[in-house]
C-alpha cells in the first residue's frame, strides 16, 4: 500500500519539537488520522479510507498545506463550472426555459462538466480505484462509481445516441443526460474535503501554541560571567542561564543564584506564583515575575517538560482519531452489492432483454449505479452534524469536532479542572480582617497602596478590590520587594509591610491575635496576606480563586444527568478538597501535573468509561486531547480550545448540559437519516435493475433514478433541519 508501519519509520517523538514544516518537507513522515498504522514519507492519501494523510511532526515554521491548496483550487474550478450548468439544467427542468436545443444543450453540458469530472474530481477517482485495488471499499468508491456512471452514460447519450432504445427517450426524441448530477456531487464532495482539511489543520495549532511558550533565545553565562544570547536549540545540559523579571525560562534546570516568584500556571494551571531560590527546580516555558535568577540547565530540547507536554497532546490527538464513518462501514458492504447488481443487471438484459439489448443493459446498469450514489447515505451524518453545530453556536456551544458532539451523549464520566473551569481563574479578595473592627477600608487602602507598586497577581487582586470599593491609593515611597517574603514601603512617616506571617514575625510583629481566624481561611485553601504598620499588626486580607456563580447549579445538573463528576487539579489537596466539598464532588485528584491528568483519563478509559474532560489551561491540553470528549472554557487559553472538541462560550458549565441534550437529539436524528438512506437504497436498487419488469413492466430510467436520488437527499436534509426547532 506504499506505506510503512510505525516500527519502520522514524524513531523520534510523534509531535517532536522541530523547525521543519511537515507540509513543506516532501520526506516528512505522514500518517492517517483514522488508521495510525499507515505511515509514509511525504503527503498522500490513506490506502484504507482515502483520507488525506497528515504530518506526524509539528513545527514552528508552518509551511503551506499542499493538500488544502490543491483541494481549494479544485473546489473553485468545480463551483465556477457547476453553477452555470445547474442554472441551464434546472431552468429547463423546473421552469421550462429552452435556452438551447436539446442537441446543443448536451454538448454545452459536456463542455461545462468535463473540467469538473475529469480534473477537479480526479483525486476521487484515484481514491476510488485505490479502494478497489486494495479491497478497502469506502465512500470514495461509491462517489467514483456514481459520478463516473452518470458522466459516462451522459457521454454515450451525447456521442452515440443511436444505441439507446425509444423507452429511454423524451417526447422530443432526445436522451436525458446527467452531467449536472456528476458535476454537482463532485463539487459538494470537494467542499467537504476543504472544510475537513481546514479543521484538521487547526488541530496542529494547539501544539504550535505550546511550542511558542518557550523563548527563542537564552542569556547564557560563560566562565567569566559574561552574557551572550544563544538560540534555545543550541543549549546544552550544564549551561548557566540568566532570566530577568518578565522573561520566560528557556529550559528545565536548578536555580543556582537569586530569588524570584515564578508563574507556573502553564504547568499547574494555578495562578499563584511559586517562590524559587537556590536549589529549587524550574521548568522551561514558565515566566519569571519579580527577581533575577541564574539556573543550571538539566533538560533541553525534546527532553524538557514542555516538549513532553507537546508529545502528549500530539499522541493523544492521534490516539483519539475519528471513528470510521458509519457511511464507510456501510459502503464496505453496499459497494460490492451495488456493483454485483449492476453487473448482473447488464448481463441479464443482454441475454434476455428486448432489442436493442445493449441499450437496455447499459441503461439498467447505469440506473443502478446512479440510484446507489451516496448522496443520501453521505448526507445522513454530516447534515445532522452541520445543523447541530449551528444550533449549538446559538446556544453558546462551539463544536470543532463532530465526533465530540456524537460521543457527548455516551459519556458517563466528567473530569473537571478547578482553576478557570469551576472557579473564576484569577485571585480576588474574599475577606478583609482588621485587628480593630470597622477599619476594613483603611486596611485595604494601606495594602493596596503598597501592592500598587508590585506586579504579583495577589497584589493586583488587592488593588482591584480597593478600586471596587472606591478607595484612593496613598503615595508610597521607598518601595522594596523582598522575594519569598513580601513588600515594604513608606507613607509619610508610616512604615508599611505586607507579606507572610513568618516575615512579620522576623520584623518583631506577632500575628497571634488573629491566628485562629487566619487558620480557618487557610484550612479552606485560601491565601492570607498580613499587613503591618510601624511593625504593629493591622490585620490580614484573604485572597482566593472564587467559584463562578453558575458552577454549583451546573455541577448538580450534570450529576443528575447521569455523569460521575471527578475533580482533577494541579492545586494542593486542601484547596481541592475545599472546592470539592462546596460542590459535593466525592472523587478528587490534587497536585496533578499535565501528564498525570492524561494518565487519569487513560486509566478511566481502560475501565470502559467514556470520559469527558473540561478544562481551560495549557496544563489541561494533554488530558483534553486524550479524553473521548474534550471541553474547553471559552474564557481559557487558545491551547485548551485547540486541543478540545467543544468550547463553551464564556466558560459557563451550564452550557454543557445543553450540549449534552443537543448531542442526544443529534444522534437520534442521524439514526433516522440512515434509515431513510437504507430504505431508499433497498427499494431503489432492485427497481433500477429491472427486477419488476417481467411482472409489472416497470422500468426505471436513469432520469427517474437521478430524480429519486435527489429526492432521497431532500428527505435527509429536511429531517436534519428539524434539529433547529427541537426542544432541548
Amino acid at each position: 500500500m506504499n506505506a510503512e508501519t510505525k516500527s519502520g519509520c522514524c524513531g523520534h517523538a510523534a509531535a517532536a519539537v522541530s523547525k521543519r514544516s511537515g507540509a513543506a518537507q516532501p520526506d516528512a513522515i505522514y500518517t492517517c488520522p483514522m488508521h495510525l498504522e499507515v505511515e509514509q514519507r511525504g503527503p498522500g492519501t490513506c490506502p484504507l479510507c482515502g483520507m488525506a494523510l497528515e504530518p506526524k511532526e509539528i513545527s514552528l515554521d508552518d509551511g503551506p498545506n499542499v493538500e488544502l491548496i490543491d483541494m481549494t483550487r479544485r473546489f473553485w474550478v468545480g463551483a465556477v463550472f457547476s453553477l452555470p450548468l445547474v442554472v441551464l439544467v434546472m431552468g429547463e427542468h423546473l421552469f421550462g426555459w429552452t435556452v438551447l436545443p436539446a442537441f446543443w444543450s448536451s454538448w454545452v453540458q459536456l463542455a461545462l462538466s468535463a473540467p469538473v469530472v475529469l480534473w477537479a474530481g480526479a483525486p476521487f477517482f484515484a481514491r476510488g480505484w485505490s479502494s478497489v485495488r486494495t479491497r478497502n471499499l469506502n465512500m470514495f468508491t461509491l462517489i467514483a462509481l456514481g459520478t463516473g456512471a452518470a458522466f459516462l452514460f451522459s457521454l454515450a447519450a451525447t456521442v452515440l445516441p443511436g444505441v439507446f432504445p425509444p423507452a429511454f427517450r423524451s417526447a422530443d426524441g432526445s436522451l436525458p443526460v446527467y452531467y449536472e448530477a456528476a458535476a454537482v456531487i463532485i463539487t459538494l464532495v470537494l467542499l467537504g474535503q476543504v472544510l475537513e482539511l481546514r479543521a484538521r489543520e487547526r488541530t496542529g495549532s494547539a501544539l504550535r501554541a505550546l511550542l511558542n511558550l518557550a523563548p527563542k533565545t537564552a542569556k547564557v553565562l560563560d566562565e567569566a560571567g559574561k552574557e551572550r544570547d544563544l538560540p534555545v536549540e543550541d543549549l546544552q545540559p550544564g549551561d548557566l542561564v540568566r532570566v530577568k523579571p518578565g522573561e520566560k525560562l528557556a529550559s528545565d534546570g536548578i536555580v543556582v543564584k537569586g530569588e524570584s516568584a515564578v508563574d507556573e500556571s502553564m504547568l499547574t494551571g494555578e495562578s499563584q506564583p511559586q517562590h524559587k531560590t537556590f536549589g529549587d527546580r524550574v521548568t522551561g516555558g514558565t515566566v519569571n515575575i519579580s527577581g533575577s535568577l541564574v539556573f543550571r540547565t538539566e533538560k533541553v530540547g525534546r527532553d524538557t517538560l514542555l516538549a513532553q507536554i507537546v508529545n502528549l497532546v500530539g499522541e493523544a490527538q492521534r490516539s483519539r482519531a475519528p471513528a470510521q464513518r458509519q457511511a464507510d462501514r456501510v459502503a464496505a458492504v453496499l459497494v460490492p452489492l451495488v456493483v454485483l447488481t449492476a453487473v448482473v443487471s447488464f448481463a441479464l438484459w443482454m441475454l434476455l432483454g428486448p432489442s436493442p439489448a445493449f441499450g437496455y443493459a447499459v441503461a439498467a446498469a447505469v440506473s443502478v449505479l446512479i440510484i446507489a450514489c451516496p448522496c443520501a447515505l453521505g448526507l445522513a451524518t454530516p447534515m445532522s452534524i452541520m445543523v447541530a453545530v449551528g444550533r449549538g453556536a446559538g446556544l453558546g456551544v462551539l463544536v470543532k469536532e463532530a465526533e465530540a458532539l456524537e460521543r457527548l451523549a455516551q459519556a458517563d464520566t466528567l473530569l473537571l479542572d478547578k482553576t478557570g473551569t469551576l472557579t473564576q481563574g484569577r485571585p480576588s479578595v474574599v475577606a478583609v480582617e482588621p485587628l480593630q473592627s470597622g477599619n476594613e477600608n483603611h486596611l485595604l487602602q494601606l495594602a493596596a497602596s503598597l501592592e500598587h507598586h508590585s506586579e504579583h497577581p495577589l497584589g493586583i487582586a488587592v488593588v482591584e478590590a480597593a478600586e471596587e470599593h472606591g478607595l484612593s491609593l496613598l503615595p508610597v515611597t521607598d518601595f522594596k520587594a523582598v522575594p519569598g517574603k513580601g513588600i515594604e514601603g513608606t507613607f509619610g512617616a508610616l512604615d508599611l509591610h505586607v507579606g507572610s506571617a513568618a516575615w512579620l514575625a522576623e520584623l518583631g510583629c506577632e500575628a497571634t491575635a488573629l491566628k485562629k481566624e487566619a487558620d480557618a481561611f487557610e484550612a479552606m485553601g485560601q491565601t492570607v496576606i498580613w499587613v503591618a504598620q510601624d511593625r504593629h499588626l493591622a490585620g490580614f486580607i484573604v485572597v482566593a480563586d472564587a467559584l463562578k456563580q453558575t458552577t454549583a447549579e451546573a455541577v448538580a445538573g450534570l450529576r443528575k444527568d447521569g455523569l460521575e463528576i471527578v475533580l482533577v487539579t494541579g492545586d494542593t489537596a486542601p484547596v481541592a478538597e475545599a472546592v470539592a466539598g462546596a460542590l459535593d464532588i466525592e472523587k478528587v485528584f490534587a497536585g496533578v501535573l499535565p501528564a498525570g491528568k492524561a494518565d487519569i483519563v487513560k486509566t478511566l478509559q481502560g475501565q470502559g468509561r467514556v470520559v469527558a474532560m473540561a478544562g481551560d489551561g495549557v496544563n489541561d491540553g494533554p488530558a483534553l486531547a486524550q479524553a473521548d470528549i474534550g471541553i474547553a472554557m471559552g474564557s481559557g487559553t487558545d491551547v485548551a480550545m485547540e486541543a478540545a472538541g467543544i468550547t463553551l462560550l464564556k466558560g459557563d458549565l451550564k452550557r454543557l448540559l445543553l450540549a449534552r441534550r443537543l448531542s442526544r437529539a443529534t444522534l437520534g436524528n442521524i439514526r433516522q437519516n440512515l434509515v431513510f438512506a437504507f430504505l431508499y437504497n433497498g427499494l431503489g436498487v432492485p427497481l433500477a435493475a429491472g427486477l419488476f419488469y417481467p411482472l409489472t413492466g416497470w422500468l426505471l430510467s436513469p432520469m427517474v433514478a437521478a430524480a429519486a436520488m435527489s429526492l432521497s437527499s431532500v428527505s435527509v436534509i429536511g429531517n436534519a433541519l428539524r434539529l433547529y426547532r427541537q426542544h432541548l
